[in-house]
């Protein structure tokens, strides 16, 4: 069984690192949040042609960098050569685990070609104990925990959906069931105008045997809301807002 989810609730996950002075899902980013005393951080990851895992949200670095450049197109030694600003580089994710070893790591796998690189550097970071993926599809969520044995996982986009139903109508026993893979549910508050985070939400998915993490939260005021929800995990932009909100 992974250790990832220690210590107790509640925890703050630092969306991208914090990304206020830095360019989001870089070293630079990365450090500002531990700095601010995150030492859960989330990030995304892609691989690049020749299947080395790196962080970065899009598939391009085109929103980033102003750069038409495809990362599964491209050589690590190529993107390496790119300025996604202030002097940072995409980094890799075997450099970013080394880097910074006392933090745990939320790590959303963004296409079936990063799957394996994503494994592979966390096998030679010695991480999984510190490490947490997921993905919308439950394909590569399976692929990644067969692959690594013992690692955290949080809930697939169909697992979500089967859990929601099963919570709704009141089935424990199937919920336990929907949910027994992984260790989170990691959800919006909201959907389409329908609640998802709620007491009697929280309270069943507990009952389940998962943690609560809401993405992506903001704002102080609705922070304290889902703390007081019961939520074990704050995915966040502002790290530097929501830890002074947990419990002493």
């Amino acid at each position: 069984m992974s250790d990832y989810l220690e210590p107790a609730p509640p925890r703050v996950l630092a969306h991208r690192g914090l990304a206020l002075a830095a360019p989001e899902n870089t070293m630079l980013a990365f450090v500002a949040a531990v700095d601010a005393g995150a030492t859960f951080l989330e990030t995304d990851v892609h691989a690049t042609a020749d299947g080395v895992a790196v962080l970065a949200h899009d598939p391009s670095l085109d929103r980033v960098a102003g750069r038409d450049v495809v990362i599964e197109a491209t050589l690590w030694q190529d993107l390496q050569r790119i300025d996604v600003g202030q002097g940072e580089r995409v980094p890799g994710l075997r450099e970013a685990l080394l880097a910074l070893t006392d933090a745990r790591w939320n790590i959303d796998l963004k296409t079936d070609a990063a799957v394996v690189p994503t494994v592979r550097a966390v096998v030679e970071a010695k991480a999984t104990d510190r490490v947490l993926l997921t993905s919308f599809s439950e394909r590569r969520r399976r692929q990644a925990a067969t692959l690594l044995p013992g690692v955290a996982t949080s809930a697939s986009q169909s697992i979500v959906a089967r859990a929601l139903v099963a919570q709704r109508m009141g089935l424990a026993g199937p919920l336990r069931r929907i949910l027994e893979p992984v260790v989170a549910l990691q959800v919006p508050r909201r959907h389409r105008g329908v609640e998802i985070v709620t007491e009697r939400s929280v309270r069943a998915f507990h009952a389940a045997g998962v943690e609560v993490h809401a993405w992506t939260i903001n704002d102080p005021d609705e922070m304290r809301e889902l703390l007081a929800l019961g939520v074990d995990g704050l995915v966040t932009d502002r790290c530097d807002l929501a830890l002074p909100l947990l419990p002493r």
